[in-house]
């Protein structure tokens, strides 16, 4: 099953005209996704490896209706934009893989699409996937097959060192959602993990976190507090970042103690959450739970 996306998934890719658009728009057909619009002003009646491009969200939907998922490829600048039209035009899944969203448009069209009752992912994520058919987003397609675990990653790069490392150890995934790195994204943890609470496919979920944030530390609250619960299995980057200074992702910043590593594996060990030292670990523990 997995969560959020699947084969009923019908998708519009906002951009698709650009350069990563076009790439990344060819990826997805091959891994078997159903992509039937595309959107880039101005490009109405082009078409990009055979899918139709409109001038904007609403005419799109006149003629595909169906659509039920969006995923924007466009420069910083216009995303939000971006995100308003496909939110008023009825789409409740918009994935976001643009990078360098200005915050503040960030905390509008997140708190606009909460309101509507509309799903975002991101922004600058690397998306999400659910094997064996469905992806929205730039992750490689050969690292994702069909099994039991759930993946939930700030990382987009961890998130596909992570996958490999389950292929490597005959583990598939039921669903992996990269939620993104920006201070203000449109989902966290625990309200992915809610989603594979309920997945009847998921029997274990890997969260991989990093500096910066109390995302971390939520979680491992929220989950010691659970009564019926799948068991995670955690790992944390950036233990060698020093006090103060950003590493990478706009959300990784450590300041006056909050937001390390240290106190992040210190939750999640409270919590009863295993750490990985490694990515290579992360299989190891994982065969360990399951066989409880």
């Amino acid at each position: 099953m997995g969560i959020l996306v699947d084969s009923n998934t019908k998708v519009l890719v906002q951009g698709i005209t650009g350069k990563q658009g076009s790439f990344h728009t060819k990826q997805m057909l091959e891994y078997g996704t159903k992509i039937l619009a595309g959107v880039t002003p101005g490009k109405k009646g082009e078409n990009v490896h055979g899918i139709p491009v409109f001038d904007n969200v609403s005419e799109a939907l006149e003629v595909f209706p169906e659509i039920n998922a969006s995923i924007i490829f466009v420069p910083a600048p216009f995303v939000a934009d971006a995100v308003y039209e496909a939110i008023d035009a009825g789409i409740k899944l918009i994935v976001i893989i643009s990078e360098r969203v200005p915050i503040h448009d960030s905390l509008k069209f997140i708190n606009y699409a909460r309101y509507k009752g509309c799903t975002i992912i991101g922004p600058n994520c690397p998306g999400i996937v659910t094997p064996p058919n469905t992806k929205l987003g730039i992750m490689p397609n050969n690292l994702f097959k069909t099994g039991n675990i759930g993946i939930i990653s700030r990382s987009g790069t961890l998130t596909y060192e992570v996958a490999f490392r389950l292929l490597k150890g005959s583990l598939g995934i039921s669903t992996a959602v990269g939620i993104g790195g920006d201070p203000i994204i449109g989902t966290d943890f625990i309200e992915m993990y809610d989603l594979f609470l309920k997945d009847k496919l998921t029997s274990a979920v890997v969260v991989i976190g990093e500096i910066g944030g109390d995302m971390e530390e939520r979680l491992a609250d929220y989950y010691s507090k659970l009564k019926n619960k799948k068991p995670i299995v955690a790992f944390i980057a950036g233990k060698s970042a020093p006090e103060g200074k950003r590493m990478g992702h706009a959300g990784a910043i450590i300041s006056m103690g909050i937001g390390s590593a240290a106190s992040k594996i210190e939750k999640f060990k409270e919590a009863g959450i295993p750490v990985a030292d490694r990515p290579d670990e992360i299989p190891l523990l994982l065969k360990s739970i399951l066989s409880r």
